[in-house]
């Protein structure tokens, strides 16, 4: 019987080590990529059966990263393994189109069980945050989980950057914008987050796990 094809994202050198060793026992490992928009990249080359990144990914997160996928292949199979551990964020994943939500520490003993899931056409949530995200989506089905959900896609792309580091300049390089573009997207997302400084612009970011620390 053919093994499902998968993907691994992971810009942890060490942990990506790890998980190779987990999932090559069940399943072909087509390539390990660190970070998201090399994730999408291979993703669209290689066409794998199912996708496991982390949310916090370098240059573009792994939320986005699901986004920009689902545009060109809304049947893609994408399951989260992170740290994070708060309902907000798996139900933010799963908002997104995602088939899995696994936390890290428990990769060992759920893992296998996500992707198998995946591949199955079924969704996966770590028992630890199950009963949380279902109890949030039943008595708050409409309402955004948290501020992330207000920004635009493009927005969110140029907020991690910033995050990271980067310049105006260099962000409208990568995006392909004016630099113009890019102080107006700030501009915009001050104001209706309701933040005065660029400091607290990027605390947000760390804090909604769009950028590692």
């Amino acid at each position: 019987m053919k093994r499902p094809r998968v993907l691994l994202a992971d810009d942890h050198r060490m942990v990506a080590e790890g998980l190779q060793s987990l999932l090559t026992a069940e399943f072909e490992l087509v390539a390990v990529v660190e970070d998201g928009r090399a994730l999408v990249e291979a993703a669209k080359k290689l066409t794998p059966d199912v996708i496991v990144t982390d949310i916090s990914m370098p240059h573009l997160n792994g939320i986005d990263a699901l986004t920009q996928l689902k545009k060109d292949n809304p049947s893609c199979k994408v399951v989260f393994l992170t740290m994070h551990c708060e309902a907000s964020f798996a139900r933010r994943v799963l908002e997104a189109g995602a088939s899995g939500f696994v936390l890290k520490h428990s990769a060992a003993e759920e893992l296998v069980m996500a992707i198998r899931a995946a591949v199955d056409g079924k969704t996966f949530i770590t028992p630890a945050l199950a009963g949380q995200v279902f109890d949030s989506i039943k008595h708050n089905p409409s309402e955004a989980t948290d501020p992330v959900a207000t920004l635009t896609p493009r927005q969110r792309e140029v907020l991690q950057l910033l995050a990271e580091g980067h310049s105006a300049k260099e962000i409208a390089a990568t995006l392909g914008i004016s630099a113009r573009t890019v102080e107006f997207h700030k501009y915009q997302m001050m104001e209706s987050l309701r933040i005065k400084h660029s400091a607290e612009l990027i605390l947000f970011a760390v804090k909604h796990g769009l950028v590692t620390v």
